[in-house]
């Protein structure tokens, strides 16, 4: 089964992330998809500030790879650690493959950025997320199912942090309304009811 919810704000949208983030654990994939814009690193920041890692998350589109370890002083101590992709540039699963993921599955939260038709080979169970910019029009009601389905960082490459910065896909400041569609893939997710992520943040001002 698949869900919508819809944010009005960044800051719903990062809180959708971190109640969500409370249901995982180590081994969990996370596939974000969603047009330049969307919010999936703005998703993406709400997920690590729930799980307790490292601060700074950016997308980490030149260097393909960063890892946000879990802080022993954080909110969630002894938590797993958060690997962000971004898949954008990557054309093939074999070049996912050729990064080495499966080397910090096991003892991480994965989330892949434009992982869709890449990344799914990593994990029998996944969460699928399509981010969708609302253009006018209602937007479905929060928590409710959607008809069908839905389809220290390591690896940090040195002089790359400026050049993100002059070329930005992320969209922190935008609060303009938007759906997140989720699809729960596999084992891991059989029966979990997703709808109360949408009626917590309804209640976030």
């Amino acid at each position: 089964m698949a869900w919508e919810f819809s944010t009005s704000t960044a800051a719903q949208t990062q809180q959708l992330a971190e109640n969500l983030a409370r249901l995982l654990q180590a081994g969990d994939l996370i596939i974000l998809s969603g047009e330049l814009g969307a919010g999936k690193t703005t998703f993406t920041q709400g997920l690590g500030r729930s799980l307790g890692v490292r601060e700074g998350i950016i997308s980490p589109t030149f260097v393909l790879v960063r890892i946000h370890p879990n802080l022993p002083d954080g909110p969630n101590p002894g938590g797993p650690d958060l690997v962000h992709v971004d898949a954008y540039r990557l054309g093939s699963p074999g070049e996912i493959d050729d990064i080495d993921l499966e080397n910090t599955m096991d003892s991480s939260v994965t989330v892949v950025e434009w992982g869709a038709e890449r990344v799914e080979h990593l994990a029998a169970s996944r969460l699928e997320i399509e981010l969708v910019r609302a253009v006018g029009g209602d937007t479905p009601a929060a928590g409710t199912p959607a008809a069908g389905t839905g389809g220290t960082g390591a690896s940090d490459v040195e002089g790359t942090d400026a050049l993100e910065g002059t070329f930005d896909f992320t969209d922190e400041d935008d609060d303009e309304p938007r759906t997140l569609r989720l699809h729960a893939v596999g084992p891991r997710w059989e029966g979990t009811d997703f709808s109360a992520l949408g009626q917590l943040v309804n209640t976030t001002e």
